[in-house]
């Protein structure tokens, strides 16, 4: 039972730590734009490559 006085406040500081983390993306900015970052991947890089020379 006196092992709840450890755990309990563990937890405790674990869920501020969290809580805290998240406040501080969320006023940084972190979740404003949830669509672009998966639109990127559909965007062309730019020009393709020149093909390789055949090599004889």
């Amino acid at each position: 039972m006196s092992v709840l006085y450890l755990v309990v406040p563990l937890a405790m500081l674990l869920v501020l730590a969290a809580v805290l983390a998240f406040v501080w993306a969320a006023r940084q900015g972190q979740f404003d734009d949830m669509r672009t970052p998966a639109m990127r991947m559909l965007h062309e890089d730019g020009e393709p490559a020149p093909p390789k020379p055949e090599v004889p």
